[in-house]
C-alpha cells in the first residue's frame, strides 16, 4: 500500500483514510505480527465482495517491543472500535490525547481525526474493527449492516450513544476482552471465508456488550453533536488546525459541499458560529497562520508564507494583512522578533 484512499471527497479536496503503510512496512520487516480480514485499501487477507458488507477491516497486531512507527493523523471509512488487550499506546483525537492501557477501548467516529502513537506505538496486542455505517459527517443518518441482528430499539439506542457523545476512551473489562479474543481467533483461523459466520456472531456479541457498557455507565448524551451546526463547527476548526486545507482555492459552494450542506444553510451556520461570511472566516484563518509563521519561520520569505497559507498573490496578502494587523508583514515580523529577543 503506497497511496492513501479518500474517505470522501469534494470537488477541491478530500478527507483521507489511513492506508496503514507504516503497519504494513513493520510487518514486512518482521517487527510486528498482524492478522486481518479487509477490503478496499486496508491491509489484510481479502474479504469476498458480498461477505459481511459494511465491514471494512477487522484484525489485530502483536508487538513484543516498541516500534519505530506510528499511525499518523487520519480518518476511517466508518466507525472504529479499537481495543488494547495488553501493553500501552498513546491515542489522540483532535480533542484530546490519552494513554491506552490493557482492556481499554477507543472509539472513533468517521469524522474524527485521530492518530495512534506519540509518535511511535508501544509494545502490546491491539485489535481493531471498522464498520461502515453510511455516514461521514455528524448530522447524517446511520445505516447499520443487514447482518447486525440487534433489535431496532437496541440499534437506535446504540446509535444515539455513538452519535451523541465524543468520549473516545473506555475501560472495557473482561467480557469485551474475551469477545475480541474470539474475533481474533476466528480471523486468524479463517480460510477463504470459513469463519465468517462465527465472525458475524462475535461482532454482534461485541456490539451488544458495548451497548451494555454504555447503559451501565449512564453515558451523558448531547443531541447538539448530531446537528448541522456541529458539522460546520468541526469543519471550521479544521481550517484552523490543518494548513493543508487552507491552501485550497475554496469557494463557498465547495465549503458547503464539504459539509454535506446547501450553500444557504452553510452560510447561515457560519454566520451563527463566527459572525462572519465563510470567505471572511477563511481569510482570517489564513492570516492567523501566516502571522505565526512570520515569527516562527524567520528564514522563510513573506511571499513563500503567503502562498503556503493559501493566498493567491503576495500583493493581496500584504493588503489584507495590513488591514487586519495594522502593519506590513515585514514590520510585523521585525516587531515580533524584537519583542521575543527582549523577553
Amino acid at each position: 500500500m503506497t497511496h492513501r484512499i479518500p474517505t470522501f471527497r469534494s470537488k477541491v479536496t478530500s478527507y483521507e483514510a489511513d492506508s496503514c503503510d507504516a503497519l504494513v512496512a513493520g510487518v514486512q520487516e518482521g517487527k510486528i505480527r498482524m492478522q486481518a480480514l479487509a477490503r478496499g485499501h486496508y491491509p489484510g487477507r481479502r474479504l469476498a465482495p458480498h461477505a459481511l458488507p459494511g465491514l471494512k477491516t477487522a484484525g489485530f497486531w502483536d508487538a513484543d517491543q516498541q516500534q519505530d512507527w506510528g499511525l499518523d493523523w487520519h480518518r476511517n471509512e466508518g466507525l472504529e472500535l479499537m481495543f488494547l488487550e495488553t501493553g500501552h499506546v498513546t491515542f489522540s483525537t483532535n480533542r484530546q490525547t490519552c494513554q491506552l492501557e490493557g482492556d481499554d477501548l477507543a472509539i472513533t467516529r468517521p469524522w474524527q481525526r485521530h492518530k495512534v502513537g506519540d509518535p511511535y506505538v508501544g509494545a502490546g496486542r491491539l485489535h481493531w474493527i471498522i464498520l461502515d455505517v453510511g455516514v461521514r459527517r455528524p448530522h447524517q443518518k446511520w445505516r447499520w449492516p443487514d447482518w447486525l441482528v440487534l433489535t431496532e430499539s437496541d440499534r437506535n439506542t446504540m446509535t444515539e450513544f455513538f452519535r451523541q457523545s465524543e468520549q473516545s476512551k473506555w475501560h472495557a473489562g473482561i467480557e469485551i476482552r474475551k469477545c475480541y479474543q474470539k474475533i481474533s481467533k476466528a480471523i486468524e483461523e479463517d480460510q477463504d471465508g470459513s469463519n465468517l459466520s462465527r465472525l458475524a456472531v462475535y461482532l454482534n456479541e461485541l456490539l451488544l456488550l458495548i451497548l451494555d457498557m454504555f447503559q451501565a455507565k449512564q453515558l451523558p448524551l448531547d443531541k447538539s453533536l448530531t446537528t448541522t451546526r456541529h458539522t460546520v463547527e468541526l469543519f471550521l476548526d479544521e481550517l484552523k488546525q490543518d494548513t493543508h486545507l487552507l491552501t485550497h482555492a475554496w469557494s463557498v459552494q465547495a465549503m458547503a459541499e464539504q459539509c454535506g450542506l446547501g450553500v444557504t444553510r452553510f452560510v447561515h451556520q457560519v454566520r451563527q458560529l463566527t459572525n462572519m461570511t465563510p470567505a471572511h472566516y477563511l481569510v482570517r484563518c489564513r492570516l492567523e497562520v501566516a502571522a505565526d509563521w512570520l515569527v516562527h519561520h524567520p528564514t522563510k520569505s513573506v511571499t513563500t508564507i503567503a502562498f503556503a497559507c493559501g493566498f493567491a498573490s503576495s500583493q493581496y496578502f500584504a493588503t489584507v494583512f495590513r488591514h487586519h494587523y495594522g502593519c506590513t508583514p515585514r514590520d510585523f515580523r521585525a516587531e515580533s522578533l524584537e519583542s521575543l529577543t527582549k523577553s
